[in-house]
């Protein structure tokens, strides 16, 4: 991914490739070229920016991730920015120092930050260089980050006069807790891929020519289990960083229950009972009939449509 090319419209500020190739130590393409199945990678086109976040490339990101979470082949999306020097810089100053209030609440792009973060698929942001201010704040809407050991973190925005405004303030202190969150976003200091690690930012770290390619190697591990119930445990997972723990105790066991009648379930199960690898539905493969379970089981498994994860009928 060079830094040569700057884009030449809207369509090309985001670059997506589904399915992902697999990359190699220089996060070129593999030769001979591997797709990696069930996993799409979006690119974010501005390197001569430093891929800085400006509303249209905002709004483009939103549409290309949502209509991924809508593609039945999809099923785990790795964000990345073009060249090595960054993930992406920030929002583009120059953009939002003419903003106003108003503005700001009106503009479709300002909500490209939260749009990624609902999105059902896992996603996860494989970082190079600079992720501060927005730029960080995107990595962290995503599930999972792999930072490169070039990789720098940080909420700057009080050396502007402002705050974090895309979730800097709630998803680090999530992360990291009250205390460092507020030593981050009241002084800006960058936080290198080490420290990021220790404080529990980031998943992993690697070496930086690793990052890509260890980033596909984890969205494939996710895009091979069962799709339902990684969707079940997305949504569950991120429930405990939105409610009280009462409340997402309650959405858990809703989603767990609504696995139950499943093909995945069906197999899963199925499977350890019969000492062997589950062999998953493929994604779009019409549900076959109900199957009894193997002697000594529980009994008959329903089936439930496609996509089923919320609430079951009945007592668990």
């Amino acid at each position: 991914m060079a830094d040569e090319t700057p884009p030449d419209n809207t369509a090309d500020l985001v670059l997506v490739e589904h399915p992902a190739l697999r990359r190699g130590e220089d996060g070129r393409p593999t030769d001979p070229t591997e797709p990696v199945a069930g996993v799409a990678l979006v690119i974010l086109n501005r390197p001569r920016a430093l891929n800085a976040l400006s509303f249209a490339l905002l709004l483009r990101l939103a549409e290309v991730v949502e209509a991924l979470d809508e593609d039945p082949a999809c099923r785990a999306i790795v964000i990345t920015g073009a060249g090595t020097r960054a993930f992406a810089a920030g929002a583009d100053v120059a953009e939002l120092s003419i903003q106003t209030a108003e503005s700001l609440g009106a503009s479709p792009g300002f909500r490209g930050w939260d749009r990624v973060a609902a999105v059902a698929t896992p996603t996860i942001a494989a970082v190079r260089g600079y992720a501060l201010g927005g730029g960080a704040e995107l990595a962290l809407a995503c599930d999972m980050i792999v930072a490169g050991d070039d990789a720098a973190f940080g909420q700057p925005e009080i050396n502007l006069g402002v705050i974090p405004g895309a979730g800097g303030t709630q998803r680090l202190a999530r992360a990291i807790g009250k205390a460092r969150a507020m030593e981050l976003v009241l002084t800006g200091r960058r936080v290198p891929a080490a420290e990021a690690e220790r404080l529990g930012f980031v998943t992993r770290v690697v070496p930086a020519a690793l990052t890509l390619a260890t980033a596909l190697d984890l969205a494939a591990a996710v895009a091979a289990q069962p799709t339902e119930a990684v969707r079940a445990a997305v949504a569950a997972i991120r429930t405990a960083f939105e409610t009280p723990l009462a409340d997402g105790l309650t959405r858990e066991r809703d989603l767990f229950r609504g696995l139950f009648g499943t093909e995945d379930q069906a197999e899963g199960m199925r499977a350890f009972l019969e000492r062997r690898d589950p062999r998953w539905r493929a994604p779009g493969e019409p549900s076959g009939p109900v199957v009894a379970a193997p002697e000594g089981s529980a009994g008959p498994v329903a089936r439930a449509p496609r996509g089923s994860a919320g609430p079951a009928d009945g007592a668990h």
